[in-house]
């Protein structure tokens, strides 16, 4: 998915509300703008399932995992019991930042690349003028 221009020249970025749902614009990069309330919201639900180390882990290992999706097989080996690495790919689902598929009984988890786009012009500096 590209970004666009919006009329205000702002730059829209895609980050996903639900784990399945299609991607809906997020924000400018921080310097751009001050952030509108809803905007806020939505960068908050995302850096906020960022926030604890065991779910970066787990996001960073579904984010490089070859293929760039990983089984929950593959990636639940972050030093602590199986219920709460599924408690915490809840939680990165919930914020939008990882989509699952179940093939027989494994769950496949990916991190969409609109999501890491988002997340990586979020924080880079805005286009000159």
């Amino acid at each position: 998915m590209s970004n666009s221009r919006g009329a205000s020249g702002e730059v829209e970025l895609p980050v996903l509300n639900q784990a399945d749902a299609p991607a809906v614009p997020c924000c400018p990069p921080l310097n751009e703008r001050p952030l509108s309330a809803e905007e806020a919201e939505r960068t908050a639900k995302m850096f906020k399932a960022l926030g604890d180390p065991v779910r970066l882990r787990l996001f960073s290992a579904v984010a490089s995992h070859e293929g760039g999706e990983a089984c929950v097989c593959d990636i639940s080996d972050v030093g602590v019991s199986q219920p709460t690495v599924s408690h915490h790919l809840k939680r990165l689902k919930d914020a939008g930042l990882l989509s699952s598929e179940r093939r027989g009984t494994w769950v496949y988890y990916r991190v969409e690349p609109a999501v890491l786009a988002a997340m990586g012009q979020l924080l880079s500096s805005a286009p000159p003028a």
